[in-house]
């Protein structure tokens, strides 16, 4: 059924694509009971939609393509700035993209000290749990990190944020400090990182991270990361200047019931 389905999405060859019931037929060699028990399947998990004169991709088809583009559009600019950063440090460089509750991995170079640090491209880690995410977090209204990260904060190490206020307080400090986003030991323990968002023309699209031992001083390395994020946020969108801070960034108003619950917090964990 899987292989079906598949074949009967690449019928429409580009994104504007519209295909009649007998196209689908003619693409797939599949029956007209079996194309149309599909296509009805696929429009209603809204990977397809109904037009007037016959089916096109659906939001679901549409966002997913979307996503793809944006992110080899970015691993594509950033490739030459994520070597140099790498040169630079000698350290573990991360290229990495938001989607849901974690951080999806489009670029890793290594060094000497990159078989420690258990990542992959094309794997993900936690957004609450690591720099990448919590660097692209920082840019978003508090009440949409609520909504992707309420039931998927669980611990990875003993350090690991799990308590959603205690991670708006983290993210407020990421805001204080221009973007540049630190962790120590919360994903993997031995492992320190600090992370710096890439920014387009509607927000965060990724971000850049160098992951290192806990024994190296982050802030030795923070400037080159945040130069990092500024260079290829430029290359990116070379008709702006300058690029933004989260800290000048206009977020949406908290609500009260947000507000409430991180003034009530008490953390031995807040700096």
């Amino acid at each position: 059924m899987i292989e079906r389905m598949t074949a009967v999405l690449d019928a429409f060859e580009t994104p504007t694509a519209h295909r009649s019931l007998e196209d689908v037929m003619r693409h797939t060699g599949l029956a007209r009971s079996t194309a149309h028990r599909i296509l009805t399947t696929l429009t209603q998990l809204s990977w397809v939609r109904r037009t007037s004169d016959g089916y096109a991709l659906g939001p679901r088809s549409l966002a997913f393509a979307d996503w793809e583009h944006t992110s080899m559009d970015l691993r594509h600019t950033a490739g030459p700035v994520l070597h140099e950063l790498q040169i630079a440090t000698g350290m573990v460089v991360h290229l990495g993209v938001l989607k849901g509750a974690h951080v999806h991995v489009l670029d890793k170079l290594g060094g000497r000290f990159a078989a420690s640090v258990p990542t992959r491209v094309g794997g993900r880690v936690p957004a609450h749990g690591t720099a990448l995410g919590k660097a692209i977090l920082a840019w978003l209204p508090p009440e949409d990190v609520e909504v992707s990260l309420r039931h998927q904060m669980g611990r990875m190490t003993a350090r690991t944020i799990s308590d959603l206020n205690v991670l708006h307080q983290d993210l407020r400090r990421v805001r204080e400090r221009r973007g540049l986003a630190f962790e120590q030991g919360e994903c993997f323990t031995g492992v320190g990182c600090v992370s710096s968002a890439v920014i387009g023309a509607d927000g965060p699209i990724g971000s850049i991270s160098v992951a290192m031992p806990p024994q190296t001083p982050l802030e030795k390395v923070a400037p080159l990361v945040a130069d990092a994020s500024r260079r290829v946020s430029a290359e990116l969108d070379p008709r702006r200047t300058t690029v933004p801070t989260p800290d000048s960034h206009p977020l949406h108003t908290w609500s009260k019931e947000t507000l409430d619950s991180i003034l009530a917090t008490s953390s031995g964990r807040w700096m």
